[in-house]
């Protein structure tokens, strides 16, 4: 079970196949001491990429990473850090300008507030966390770019934009000899696949775009945990994260996952361990993006990597049999 690792895109920068996320857990079901040894295994297993966002536990997140990165006392050049920009910590005051935006003012503070956060003198990769309607995006490209010049971050992305948005950024770099947009970050999973299969398909070769995708288990749904209910201890019992439940428990998609449970056993893997090979068997993916709150569970994703090469057209046509009636 030997990591392998992947360019981002057309960029020189190589990252693991599969990497480690902080969304829900840090903060909320992973504390300090346990960020510690998560790192550490995750490391020691070849993980090079952990993701991370502003708003992910209300700042809360970034600053276990970076005690965690301290504690730990990696070489900087060892591992990638990355951050996410557009929703903001202010949720509840009147700093309009510091919340739901991509202008130029939130991003230049967002990126010195999550450095602080991090005690980093630069993060690796930094994304626009979802689209702004309401900011041009040739503003949102200076400022991204600027960052980039001013070396506190040195790739940057996307996550959640449509195609043409993702284009109009690179063509506004291009044009005016800026620091390009290189990554997208969407959701991917069985259930959620024709924005990556379809609505990317051009930019991979056109511009050269890498994707770290996220959620491969579509939120724990397709590790089969969810056909009994919500078990303790889950994702789905963290009450901030109650908006997940109705999806968590779709009879329909319970029973799709039911379905592949039999090619999973074929197989000698787990239902999550064949769900995550699923994502990483797509070459146009540079890195997968796993969370878990247990080192155990970790170690168990990263099973997956034993799981790929066995993805042969049969057994791929067998799981899109599976499961395309239920995804998006």
């Amino acid at each position: 079970m030997t990591m392998s690792y992947r360019r981002l895109g057309h960029a020189g920068l190589r990252v693991s196949t599969l990497s480690l996320g902080s969304w829900v857990t840090y903060g909320n079901q992973v504390d300090a001491r346990a960020a510690v040894e998560m790192m550490a295994a995750a490391f020691d297993a070849g993980i090079n990429f952990f993701d991370n966002a502003e708003v992910y536990a209300g700042g809360q997140s970034e600053v276990l990473m970076g005690q965690a990165l301290k504690t730990l006392g990696w070489p900087r050049l060892n591992y990638l850090v990355s951050t996410k920009f557009f929703w903001g910590l202010d949720r509840q005051g009147e700093a309009v300008n510091r919340r739901d935006t991509l202008n130029r003012k939130y991003l230049l503070q967002a990126i010195d507030g999550s450095l602080r956060r991090f005690g980093l003198d630069h993060v690796d990769l930094i994304y626009c966390h979802r689209p702004d309607p309401h900011t041009p995006i040739e503003e949102t490209v200076r400022a991204m770019s600027d960052i980039i010049t001013q070396g506190k971050a040195l790739y940057w992305g996307t996550s959640e934009w449509s195609a043409a948005d993702i284009r109009a950024a690179w063509d506004i770099a291009e044009r005016h000899h800026l620091h390009k947009p290189v990554v997208e970050q969407p959701q991917y999973h069985l259930f959620h696949r024709r924005r990556v299969e379809q609505e990317y398909a051009r930019l991979y070769d056109d511009i050269g775009l890498g994707l770290t995708t996220w959620s491969p288990l579509a939120s724990g749904l397709l590790s089969g945990k969810y056909q009994g209910g919500v078990p303790d201890g889950s994702r789905a019992a963290v009450e901030s994260y109650a908006f997940l439940r109705e999806g968590l428990l779709d009879p329909a998609k319970n029973a799709t996952v039911a379905q592949l449970a039999p090619l999973a056993a074929e197989l000698g893997c787990t239902l999550a361990q064949l769900a995550i090979a699923w994502v990483a068997q797509n070459p146009r993916v540079s890195s997968v993006i796993t969370g878990a709150s247990r080192v155990d569970q970790l170690q168990s994703n990263l099973g997956a990597l034993a799981v790929v090469d066995q993805l042969n057209p049969e057994l791929m046509a067998r799981i899109a049999a599976i499961t395309e009636p239920q995804s998006a």
